[in-house]
């Protein structure tokens, strides 16, 4: 390690006190700072041992270090996730960090970060705000001269392309453990199993969820799981090829039956759609769908970069349903581009001089509505595409449209925060009607907002006769009509059409029943027979 040689710094550890009693000056400590980091390599690099060479340098260099930034077990490729080195560049640019340098092991433990730029940038952060980066175990002082920034910058793309070289050869060799029928990380899945096996094939055991093997020649295979969840599996593919319903309404079933997901999590289209695609169902053992290199940004790889091993493990799927299932997929995930779609809303226009979503989706030729709403945000955008003008403004059809949506998640957190206060519910199907506690009905009702030509903001509360619930909840949206701007807790006794709260000021006293959220609500429904609430 070389000595630190820069006259700026010999000049001001000069003592503030000033001269001695014999007229001499006095040196007094550097206050500087530590960065350690160590991933998961050689225990040179161990955050002690860096630690101990780092005092070691400050000691013969009249250092005192005052602040250690650690990050231990992570990676240098990026900043995210590095919390030591996040805190250090935000405390070097306070006013008084109290310290003068940083002192770092070596230009790897700063980073090794693929553009070795990066490196310098955060490095140039501290410099720009006068703290010295200072690599100890370099044989070079990083002092600004022309040969220590030639040096610094070798070593940042030497550090760059060391990591470059390690990932091709990580790559290579889980590539190698693929084509050998190994699983190559991640989650079994739903009906799946992941079997540890040492080096002569031998079974040792099941992994649980989160458990890695801990010997670096043992593998990894998958095997089918318990028997209720392989025939779950049959029976997904089932509903999907001979009851002809898509993932979304095989998900809402299973949700109904009160079924989970390998994950413990209730059932989406997405799972179902993994269950229904992936080719570890009939054994295929398939690697480097995406692609995560030197964690710059996650690609989609296409099917000639996969790398594949067939018949790897236990198929718990027939190759025949599994290529039925796809040949399905495949026809109706057709993909058509932007001008393709507003080229057909087009011949849909000319056909019927006007657009509507009843229109489109009666249309067998193009696209259903829901696609355009997708695609482009909402049909009102597909139409201005186009150059279609409506001739009424119908943006307020879409907003109906999203509140809609937004009604059963809404009866579900009602649901849900009723039971968190010791309550309970059964839910209506056909009415959305919950019924509390066994005591007394609830009926939510969504009311949108609407703007006045003056700049005020009304709401027009529909209810439907038919239900007569005890309690009417009331959802005011804000002003964009996104979230709920509070809600008004009407019981039927005491409330008619004429005494509904439409205004911003409603001139009238609610402060038992308004609030911002339902806590209160859900507290008083958690305790309230029906007495109490009418």
């Amino acid at each position: 390690m070389q000595p630190y040689a820069s006259k700026r710094w010999s000049n001001w550890v000069r003592h503030q006190d000033g001269e001695t009693s014999d007229g001499l000056f006095r040196e007094a400590e550097i206050p500087v700072a530590q960065y350690v980091r160590m991933s998961t390599e050689h225990q040179k690099y161990s955050t002690e041992n860096q630690a101990a060479a780092i005092s070691e340098y400050a000691s013969l260099h009249g250092m005192q270090i005052i602040k250690t930034y650690e990050d231990a077990g992570k990676s240098g490729l990026n900043l995210k996730g590095r919390r030591g080195l996040q805190a250090l560049l935000h405390d070097v640019q306070q006013p008084l960090p109290g310290f003068r340098a940083v002192l770092v092991y070596d230009v790897s433990r700063w980073g090794r970060f693929p553009d070795p730029d990066e490196a310098a940038a955060y490095a140039h952060t501290c410099k720009s705000h006068g703290i010295q980066v200072i690599y100890c175990a370099e044989p070079f002082n990083n002092d600004g001269s022309i040969s220590s920034t030639v040096l610094v910058g070798l070593k940042r793309s030497m550090a760059a392309e060391y990591v470059r070289e390690l990932g091709v050869k990580v790559f290579h060799g889980a590539c190698n453990i693929v084509r050998h029928g190994f699983r190559q990380g991640g989650t079994p899945g739903f009906g799946l199993r992941r079997q540890l096996i040492d080096e002569q094939l031998k079974v040792k055991g099941l992994l649980s969820r989160g458990e890695r093997k801990s010997i670096q020649t043992d593998r990894v295979i998958l095997v089918p799981g318990p028997p209720e969840e392989v025939a779950l599996v049959h029976r997904i593919y089932q509903m999907f090829l001979e009851d002809g319903m898509p993932e979304r309404v095989i998900a809402t079933v299973l949700n109904r039956e009160g079924l989970v997901s390998d994950m413990g999590t209730p059932w989406t289209r997405g799972t179902i759609h993994q269950i229904l695609t992936n080719e570890k169902y009939i054994g295929n053992n398939v690697y480097n769908r995406t692609s995560f290199k030197l964690k710059v940004q996650h690609v989609r790889n296409p099917p000639e970069q996969w790398v594949r091993r067939e018949g790897a493990f236990e198929a718990i799927v027939s190759v025949t349903l599994f290529m039925q299932v796809q040949a399905i997929i495949a026809a109706r995930s057709h993909h058509l581009d932007d001008g393709q779609m507003l080229g057909m809303l087009r011949q849909t226009l000319e056909r019927h001089g006007a657009l509507s979503g009843i229109l489109i989706d009666e249309d067998d030729d193009a696209p259903s509505s829901s696609a355009y709403r997708s695609r482009f945000g909402s049909l009102l955008r597909a139409y201005s595409l186009i150059g279609y003008t409506p001739r009424r403004d119908y943006a307020y059809l879409e907003i109906n449209r999203a509140l809609r949506r937004r009604h059963p998640e809404l009866i579900d957190e009602m649901a849900f925060g009723i039971q968190q206060s010791g309550g309970w519910t059964v839910r209506n199907e056909t009415t959305d009607l919950l019924t509390v506690n066994g005591e007394f009905t609830t009926s939510l009702v969504i009311a949108r907002c609407k703007p006045t030509p003056a700049g005020a903001y009304r709401w027009h509360i529909r209810f439907d006769a038919s239900l007569h619930p005890d309690i009417t909840v009331v959802a005011r949206m804000d002003p964009s009509n996104q979230r709920a701007h509070d809600y008004y807790v009407l019981p039927a006794i005491d409330f008619s059409a004429e005494t509904l709260p439409i205004l911003e000021d409603n001139g009238f006293t609610l402060d038992a029943y308004r609030t911002d959220s339902l806590d209160s609500f859900y507290q008083l429904a958690g305790r309230m027979p029906l007495s109490e609430a009418a």
